[in-house]
């Protein structure tokens, strides 16, 4: 199946395990929610290559593991790109005490529910996206 996902990697060397297995979890995940995949882009970096488009584009200076930009014209069509630190994605796998790849498809699919309408803002947004977060993991079927 060819799905209109792809991922680079951008100042880092990174190579995803697995992509066309990721691909088809991440289009399963966005089925389930009723919505069309029209196209993702994912682009791994370095913290510090994601900083800087925190700090250029959404005027926030802090680390973080994924920005999500949502390219999408209309409702109901998920479109974006979404920027990945693995630097952050290790370190936090590292501080939850799970696996690197668990940790990385954790946040892969954080910004699909994004894409998908869900927020992260609150406390109870929170809860809801951990739970979405897990209820998308469980549909892996590699």
């Amino acid at each position: 199946m060819d799905l209109p996902i792809e991922f680079f990697s951008e100042d880092i060397d990174f190579e995803l395990n697995n992509p066309e297995q990721v691909s088809e979890w991440i289009a399963d995940v966005i089925d389930h929610h009723g919505q069309e995949l029209s196209g993702l882009t994912y682009i791994f970096c370095s913290d510090d290559y994601l900083h800087e488009i925190n700090v250029e584009y959404l005027d926030h200076d802090t680390l973080t593991d994924i920005i999500t930009f949502n390219n999408a014209d209309f409702e109901g069509i998920i479109e974006g790109d979404i920027f990945i630190s693995v630097d952050r994605v290790r370190d936090n796998a590292t501080d939850h005490g799970t696996t690197f790849e668990d940790e990385l498809h954790r946040v892969i699919i954080h910004g699909v529910l994004h894409l998908l309408g869900f927020k992260d803002k609150t406390k109870e947004q929170e809860a809801l996206m951990r739970k979405e977060e897990d209820s998308s993991l469980s549909l892996r079927k590699f």
